[in-house]
């Protein structure tokens, strides 16, 4: 069975599906969202300092940024966990089977990713800064940063999983058994993904053309998964690249505004560093996945029709014992 294809072996009536999107966005949006507003209300000298800093999404409330940084990414914590308990006990199917369709996750796959973009993300952003020292400002500061550090790295992937099995995983999955094809849910998943990130303070500062990045790169995360027939190297992929937005360089005009390594104090504008991954580097990501892990046959995978396994009940009996 292909990835798609592994929504069939639980149960898929219409409500299953809208009761689970009810109960992720209750877990992430409103329950999750409990502790930080805890903390900003606790900051807050009065309702109306609350409920500005609420409109302004709690960047100017005053809270420590490691704690801030922390308390957002609970709100996606909360939202997978939902997510989890849906597919286990209302979708009746392993978790697993949102992942990936091999016999059991490769973590291999997730680290190559991982590890792959991490590196070129690090020396990228180091060009640069050597091609433009003037518009960065260093920013070590031992202690916020590595609780920075820390809490980039064992706590931000909560935040990427929950976004990739959310759109590459779930809806993925449940919009390809339900227009039978696998391009609607490509290209549906991927403006969706992009326009959820529209309220990001810096589409505000450079305009709509920002949505060029975010579309395309849930474009690119959606081809992966599908010529990869699972979600490793796009979690990999996704994890590392806010992992490095966070600790390498910030901005004050950015969705993470943290303790970072280098401030980028140049005044925001769109260049055409903004269009580079699009076009250059998720073209030469695509090649080098498609080499190492033997790819081919890219027009099925990635427009072809979906059909419902037989023998279905038998299959999933043989999955579900690995």
């Amino acid at each position: 069975m292909n990835f798609i294809q592994q929504a069939y072996k639980g149960k898929n009536e219409w409500y299953h599906w809208v009761f689970t999107i009810i109960l992720v966005f209750i877990g992430w949006q409103i329950l999750g969202v409990i502790p930080l507003a805890m903390a900003v209300a606790a900051k807050s000298k009065d309702i109306n300092q609350f409920v500005e800093f609420a409109e302004s999404n709690f960047m100017t409330s005053g809270l420590d940024k490691n704690l801030l940084l922390f308390l957002m990414i609970t709100t996606f914590f909360v939202g997978l966990m939902f997510l989890f308990i849906s597919i286990k006990f209302i979708h009746k199917r392993t978790i697993k089977s949102l992942i990936t369709s091999r016999n059991k996750v490769d973590w291999k796959r997730f680290f190559y990713g991982f590890f792959v973009w991490g590196i070129l993300a690090i020396v990228l952003s180091y060009i640069g800064i050597l091609m433009a020292p003037e518009n960065y400002t260093w920013n070590f500061n031992a202690k916020p940063f590595f609780t920075l550090l820390a809490i980039s790295f064992l706590f931000l992937p909560f935040q990427t999983t929950l976004e990739e099995l959310l759109f590459r995983g779930y809806l993925m999955q449940g919009l390809g058994i339900l227009a039978k094809n696998r391009w609607f849910p490509l290209l549906f998943t991927s403006v969706v993904f992009g326009l959820l990130h529209g309220a990001n303070p810096e589409v505000a500062k450079l305009g709509q053309i920002t949505m060029v990045f975010y579309i395309g790169t849930g474009l690119f995360y959606g081809i992966v998964t599908l010529m990869d027939e699972g979600t490793e190297i796009a979690l990999g992929l996704h994890a590392i690249n806010n992992i490095t937005a966070a600790f390498f360089i910030t901005t004050d005009w950015t969705v993470f505004q943290t303790d970072a390594l280098y401030i980028d104090t140049s005044e925001p504008s769109v260049t055409w560093e903004m269009f580079l991954p699009v076009f250059v580097l998720y073209p030469l990501m695509l090649f080098l996945f498609s080499k190492k892990y033997g790819w081919s046959n890219w027009k099925e995978k990635l427009t072809g029709s979906i059909v419902k396994p037989v023998n279905l009940k038998e299959n999933y009996r043989v999955i579900d014992e690995l």
